[in-house]
């Protein structure tokens, strides 16, 4: 427990100005490499996004500035962007690049926009929380599938 306590207290004051906040089983690190992995139960809270996953590695140059974060199997996230959208889903693997604020998400993912029908289905979906941008890709034998609720004829009125 002190490990881990330890862990989070570095990783909080040297790698990023906002608060981060991981919880998790167990705690391994090699700060000579650069890498720090979080396993079991993984909960990883950085501002107003939100992170859980089975395992979570975090990539940090010579300066321990975090370069990539990784969550694998069973991934739940909720994101926010800059402009003020909200995110919710899921994967079985995400890559974030913090430097560019840009979110990977990889097999199986679903995502729905809050406070609204707006959803992605696909295989790789990328969003970029500064820009407001988002890519998608399908699976050889499936199509990416994205939902738009319209208004009704009765709503148009």
């Amino acid at each position: 427990m002190k490990l881990i306590t330890i862990a989070i207290l570095i990783l909080t004051t040297s790698l990023f100005s906002n608060d981060l906040k991981i919880t998790s089983d167990k705690f391994s690190g090699d700060q000579k490499n650069g890498i720090s992995i979080f396993t079991g139960h993984v909960n990883m809270i950085n501002g107003n996004d939100e992170l859980n996953a089975s395992k979570v590695i975090i990539y940090t140059d010579s300066k321990n500035q975090p370069t990539k974060m990784i969550g694998k199997s069973n991934v739940s996230f909720k994101i926010k962007t800059q402009k003020g959208f909200s995110y919710v889903g899921k994967a079985q693997k995400i890559v974030y690049f913090p430097n560019k604020k840009e979110y990977q998400f990889f097999n199986s993912v679903y995502i729905k926009q809050e406070n609204s029908e707006k959803e992605i289905i696909g295989e790789r979906v990328k969003i970029n929380t500064v820009e407001g941008t988002a890519y998608a890709e399908g699976r050889d034998t499936e199509p990416v599938v994205m939902v738009f609720k319209l208004p009704s004829k009765d709503e148009e009125k």
